[in-house]
C-alpha cells in the first residue's frame, strides 16, 4: 500500500501593516460594535480557531495590543493557540511582499491568510473557508470568493518550496500585484456568504451595513473579477 500523502498544519495570518490611506486614520485601530478594535476582534476570531497565530504588521501599537490581548487569555484559559508577531521591516511593499515574508517564516504550512479589514468576519465562515481546502502539502491554493468577486486576501496558501520559489522570483523581476501573481498559480475559488466578507476602505464604506456591502441577489458568478487570473485548476 502506498503511503498516505503528508499533511501540513495550518496557520493563522492577520495583515495589519497598510497605510490607511483612504480611510485617513488606522483601519485596524477604529473601534468595532462589537467592542475593543478591529485589530483584537479579528485576533479574538482568529485565536478562536485554535491554530497558530502570526500577526504581521509594521505598526508597533499593533503588536503591543496584540500581546496584551493574548496574556490574559492565556492565564484564564490555559491553552491558548500560540501567538506570534512579525513586526515586517521595510521595505512595505504590499500584501505579495508580506505573504513572502510569511512563507519564509512558516515553511511547509498551510497560511490561512486574513485581512484586518474585513470587520464582520465570521467563525463559521473561516471554518467553512478551512473545511474547503485541501490539506495536503502539495495542494493548491484557495480563495474565498464572494458570489461576485474574488478575495484574494482571505485564503489558504500551502508554502511549499516551489510556491515559495516562484513567489521570490516574481518579486525579483518587480511584481508587488497579489492578483497578478496568482494568475501564474493554481487556485480554486470557494464561495462563501458576501456580506461577511465585505472589505471596509473609506470612510464612506464604514457607515455602510454588512449587507449593503454584500453581492446582490442571483446566481453565483465563480469567476475571476480581474480578468488576468486564470480559470480555476482541476
Amino acid at each position: 500500500m502506498a503511503p498516505a500523502p503528508p499533511l501540513s498544519p495550518l496557520r493563522c495570518c492577520l495583515l495589519s501593516g497598510g497605510a490607511s490611506r483612504r480611510m485617513g486614520r488606522d483601519k485596524a485601530l477604529l473601534p468595532h460594535p462589537e467592542g475593543s478594535t478591529w485589530l483584537e476582534r479579528q485576533l479574538r476570531l482568529l485565536l478562536a480557531l485554535d491554530h497558530p497565530l502570526t500577526l504581521c504588521t509594521r505598526h508597533s501599537a499593533h503588536g503591543a495590543l496584540a500581546e496584551a490581548l493574548v496574556g490574559p487569555l492565556a492565564v484564564a484559559g490555559g491553552s491558548a493557540p500560540p501567538l506570534s508577531v512579525f513586526q515586517e521591516p521595510p521595505p512595505w511593499e504590499g500584501p505579495l511582499r508580506a505573504l513572502a515574508r510569511l512563507m519564509e517564516r512558516h515553511p511547509g504550512e498551510h497560511l490561512l491568510l486574513c485581512p484586518v479589514d474585513m470587520p464582520w468576519l465570521d467563525r463559521a465562515t473561516l471554518q467553512a473557508l478551512i473545511a474547503a481546502a485541501s490539506p495536503l502539502a502539495q495542494g493548491p491554493i484557495h480563495l474565498a470568493h464572494d458570489g461576485r468577486r474574488l478575495q484574494p486576501l482571505l485564503g489558504v496558501y500551502p508554502a511549499t518550496v516551489a510556491r515559495q520559489q516562484r513567489l521570490n522570483d516574481a518579486l525579483e523581476r518587480g511584481e508587488r500585484g497579489l492578483q497578478r501573481w496568482l494568475a501564474g498559480e493554481h487556485w480554486r475559488p470557494v464561495l462563501l456568504p458576501g456580506g461577511s466578507l465585505s472589505n471596509i476602505n473609506t470612510p464612506e464604506e464604514l457607515g455602510l451595513a454588512p449587507m449593503e456591502l454584500a453581492p446582490h441577489d442571483g446566481p453565483p458568478d465563480l469567476g475571476p473579477s480581474v480578468a488576468s487570473l486564470p480559470a480555476p485548476g482541476p
